[in-house]
């Protein structure tokens, strides 16, 4: 299953060199036949598409019953491996906020926590990417360690820079998210092989360049080369929330095509994987946005 997030580009639905769903069409569950095969199908056919008792159907006078579901990824499985996922996330977050204090003589170690989270979260997500099969364990843990992240960040930025600033992320997110499947139910983003071209390389451009300025920063002081600060900062910081909502669309083509290719039930695991770490990284630059427009008052 191929998630759109950057680092989750190695597995797919794909029966197009690797875009999953591109100019095919899906044949377990789906109302076509495609030119190319479906990859969970075995090569006898697809395995989802047979009766395992239609010869006993056909022996006691039965009618034909359809297959049944049974293993096969549903959008309720997504949508619930996708709450766990944001539960806990959530849960640690609100932890982190309430336990680890940010006054003068404590900030320091907190933030020290929030960063070691982070980059504890970024190696299991790292980890997850270059697995061959979800790991809901993984999954769940990076979420933990990303949780613990968020809510220090979020404390900080929230009573020492803008009052409400992570609620107005929250929400900002929420309206994205709400914004983006709207317009792809209503086929007004239509997610194809350009689309996805041009989404990675804009991220990967972006990510190119943000680390740079982080490089900037630490060695040279300062904001590094402005990016992230001033006028410059808000502008890419818009930037930022805008990838994020394609990479939503993405993360919603990779669902649609897993439900119609019958992909297997796990697989949801890894639609709540990419679904969360797109909603961190436009909650991320709503607070991130939401600071720099204060701070500049």
């Amino acid at each position: 299953m191929r998630s759109r997030n950057p680092v989750f580009s190695r597995r797919g639905f794909s029966r197009d060199n690797g875009y999953a769903g591109f100019n095919t069409a899906p044949q377990a569950g789906g109302p076509a036949v495609a030119t190319q095969a479906n990859p969970y199908a075995q090569p006898t056919g697809n395995p989802y598409a047979q009766n395992p008792y239609a010869q006993q159907d056909v022996q006691y006078g039965a009618p034909p019953q359809a297959p049944a579901a049974t293993g096969r990824m549903t959008i309720d499985d997504v949508v619930l491996r996708t709450a766990s996922t944001l539960g806990v996330l959530i849960v640690t977050a609100a932890l982190s906020w309430a336990l680890l204090p940010i006054d003068d003589a404590n900030i320091g170690r907190s933030y020290g926590i929030g960063i070691g989270a982070a980059l504890i979260g970024m190696v299991l997500a790292f980890v997850q990417s270059f697995k061959r099969k979800a790991s809901p364990a993984l999954i769940l843990t990076y979420a933990a360690f990303e949780g613990v992240f968020l809510g220090v960040v979020s404390n900080i930025v929230d009573n020492r820079i803008a009052d409400g600033a992570a609620m107005q992320a929250v929400i900002g997110t929420m309206a994205v998210f709400a914004g983006v499947l709207i317009a792809y139910k209503a086929g007004w983003i239509r997610v194809n092989r350009r689309f996805y071209g041009f989404v990675m390389a804009a991220a990967l451009g972006f990510i190119l360049l943000m680390t740079v300025n982080l490089l900037f920063a630490v060695f040279g002081g300062g904001d590094g080369l402005g990016f992230r600060s001033g006028a410059l900062g808000v502008v890419f910081g818009i930037i930022g929330i805008i990838l994020g909502a394609c990479f939503l669309a993405l993360d919603f083509k990779q669902v649609e095509d897993g439900v119609a290719y019958g992909a297997p039930r796990e697989e949801a695991w890894l639609a709540a994987f990419g679904l969360t770490l797109t909603l961190v990284w436009i909650y991320l630059e709503f607070l991130r946005l939401i600071s720099i427009l204060n701070s500049n008052d």
